[in-house]
């Protein structure tokens, strides 16, 4: 009932709010579990009654490539609209190593927003705020693989051949057949 009420304030110019992964498949079966934005199991019969008082958003993603199908802005701040499907998508920091859920996260734009980056969805990521600056001032890049996932490349005299992508944040991902799940 507080999440309906609409006076909780907001948090990285969202309103406070639950945003939730699922399948299709795991939703009209109403078994399984969903995953909210920073990372906790949500049983579907939860999810489904919560569904019940909510606003919806629908964030849509090509089932080969993961990219996200519509969501495009030319401004530099993510819209509301964005940073959902960003959580959808991403769930968490990009990042290598980082555990941080996207509820903590800032949207990172792949190419920067001042070497002519665009604030689209394909575009963006999520990254903690740590992470996000630390672009800024090092020779880190970030880039959008084939398979869609954000790869974090490292200056030449730091690649010791570490992780690019980022997996902590998609656990199902390590259920595929190896050429299926990414680096």
């Amino acid at each position: 009932m507080a999440l309906c009420s609409g006076e909780l304030g907001q948090h990285n110019g969202l309103p406070v709010t639950v945003i939730v992964s699922t399948t299709l498949q795991e939703l009209e079966k109403g078994a399984g579990v969903a995953v909210t934005g920073g990372g906790s199991l949500l049983p579907m019969g939860d999810l489904i009654r919560m569904a019940s008082h909510a606003f919806h958003y629908l964030a849509v993603f090509d089932h080969h490539t993961n990219q996200a199908l519509y969501l495009g802005r030319t401004k530099r701040i993510a819209s509301p609209a964005q940073r959902i499907v960003l959580h959808a998508r991403d769930r968490g920091c990009t990042r290598p190593g980082c555990t941080v859920p996207g509820y903590w996260c800032q949207v990172h734009h792949l190419t920067d927003w001042k070497n002519g980056g665009r604030t689209d969805v394909d575009t963006t990521t999520l990254a903690c705020g740590p992470e996000n600056r630390m672009i800024e001032t090092t020779k880190w890049t970030t880039h959008r693989n084939p398979k869609g996932q954000t790869e974090w490349i490292p200056p030449p005299d730091l690649d010791t051949g570490q992780h690019r992508v980022n997996g902590y944040h998609h656990p199902e991902r390590h259920l595929l057949p190896e050429d299926d799940n990414g680096p």
